[in-house]
């Protein structure tokens, strides 16, 4: 790790310990690498990121089937669903993050969806709760090089402006494998459930969910091998303000610069915090409407495909029609306004009184989606120097990964076990969550426009007075 290596012989060789250039060889890496080369890129990074999704999504489905199985509480489930996933990101992704900003970007990938892609067709050999919670937290920690080191190879493809859809380009891997760890998951299920229990030598007879998990785990190391043919993108935008030492530089520079990233952090974990209806989706889709996961599956994943990519298209022509007036901070405006008018569809969803209504107005839900969720990482991306991008962005995702993915659902789970006290009523925990947070991270966000805009200014300013 003493150099910052890959295929590309424009990149910066100086040693891992002094990432930040000077100001002038900074700007002297040339123009951004071509466009085929940048979207082929986007292309292989939205693959793995599919993966990841659906390797990270599938137990959502199945946990119904665990639960009966292993005989878990909600509490025991939520467990499986948030914290054996999440907070593993701790241990591993915010120490790795500093390699990020120094080693080569598609080699940190490939690892990682090795190690997640074996970690979840573990998952589909475990024999109780225990074998199943290191195996989910195997995948956690694959997982969490993958988001942070995508997006620091992104941002060094394209330029500030264009940044916008170079990154909606990769969250089209998001919306897929969301998608596709539903639909998948469903007619697997169902192909399983026809077929009869699979029966492998040395293991034995699997349960159902057991041979889903294998199914989808093995796959990913191919994607693995694809990676390699990405080209490591020459380091550019370097700031000489930051400071040299790992994370303290990053969080020091995020202090001095708090009207700008305190709202997008603050926040994204409010916001994070409505996230367990997704892991608790189908749980809640059995227990009300009594929809079993092979039918929520194949629904909510068709659903969550068409809403999520149309999301990303209309997200991504929207900011295109602000930046073509003029305003820098489109993106932001993007993001506040289409939070705006989610809201009050979130909140009913879970009391629609029948499964296609709910799934309808799930469906607004996952448009929203699909039009902030790239904006969100966009706005953070755009306003990072580049020699603390991987670690800013690791400390960003670790919000979303263990606030949204790993304290949401156990949140979710203990209201509906100690306030409400009853599975069925797994409804009203969902709506609280929406009720009370949802809003809350729509006015923290608002307060950081004003702040984001000015910054971005100044930046380009910066830019155009250096050459850049």
């Amino acid at each position: 790790m003493g150099s910052i290596a890959g295929n590309d012989s424009n990149i910066p060789t100086e040693p891992a310990t002094e990432p930040a250039q000077s100001l002038a060889s900074a700007g002297a890496v040339g123009p951004y690498p071509p466009p085929k080369e940048a979207w082929y890129a986007v292309g292989v990074l939205a693959l793995a990121t599919t993966f990841a999704m659906l390797d990270q999504g599938i137990l959502g489905l199945l946990i119904q089937q665990i639960i009966v199985d292993f005989k878990l509480t909600d509490t025991q489930a939520s467990l499986l669903l948030g914290p054996a996933f999440a907070f593993v990101y701790v241990i591993v992704g915010i120490p790795l993050s500093p390699m990020i900003d120094r080693w080569t970007r598609t080699k940190i990938i490939a690892i990682g969806i090795t190690v997640w892609s074996l970690a979840t067709a573990a998952c589909g050999l475990a024999n109780n709760f225990v074998q199943l919670f290191i195996a989910r937290m195997v995948v956690g920690a694959g997982e969490s090089v993958n988001g942070p080191t995508a997006y620091s190879i992104v941002s060094d493809y394209f330029s500030r402006d264009r940044l916008p859809k170079g990154i909606y380009g990769l969250q089209i891997g998001s919306a897929a494998g969301s998608g596709l760890s539903l639909l998948l998951g469903g007619i697997m299920i169902s192909l399983i459930a026809s077929m009869g229990t699979p029966t492998l030598p040395f293991v034995g007879e699997l349960r159902p969910w057991q041979a889903v998990m294998m199914a989808v785990g093995l796959p990913g190391m191919f994607v693995a091998l694809l990676l390699l043919t990405v080209k490591e993108p020459p380091r550019r935008n370097f700031r000489a303000e930051v400071s040299k030492v790992p994370l303290l530089g990053a969080v020091k520079y995020m202090w001095l610069h708090f009207a700008v990233f305190g709202p997008l952090f603050i926040g994204l974990t409010l916001g994070a915090l409505d996230q367990g209806s997704r892991a608790w989706g189908a749980a809640f889709f059995q227990r009300t409407y009594g929809w079993g996961p092979a039918t929520f599956g194949q629904a909510a994943g068709v659903v969550s495909l068409v809403a999520m990519l149309a999301g990303l298209w209309i997200g991504s022509k929207w900011v295109d029609w602000f930046q073509s007036r003029g305003k820098v901070d489109g993106p932001f405006r993007v993001i506040l306004y289409t939070r705006a008018v989610s809201i009050p569809f979130a909140i009913a969803m879970p009391l629609m009184p029948t499964p296609e209504l709910s799934l309808a107005f799930h469906a607004v839900g996952f448009l929203s989606l699909g039009m902030t969720g790239p904006l969100l990482n966009a706005v953070m991306l755009i306003v990072t120097p580049n020699q603390i991008r991987g670690q800013v962005m690791a400390l960003y995702l670790f919000i979303f990964t263990v606030i949204g993915q790993g304290l949401s659902p156990v949140i979710t789970g203990a209201t509906t076990d100690y306030v409400f006290t009853s599975p069925d009523d797994l409804r009203w925990s969902i709506m609280l969550l929406h009720v009370v947070f949802m809003p809350a991270a729509l006015v923290v966000t608002w307060m950081g426009w004003k702040p984001y805009r000015q910054e971005v200014e100044r930046l380009n300013a910066l830019d155009a007075a250096e050459g850049r």
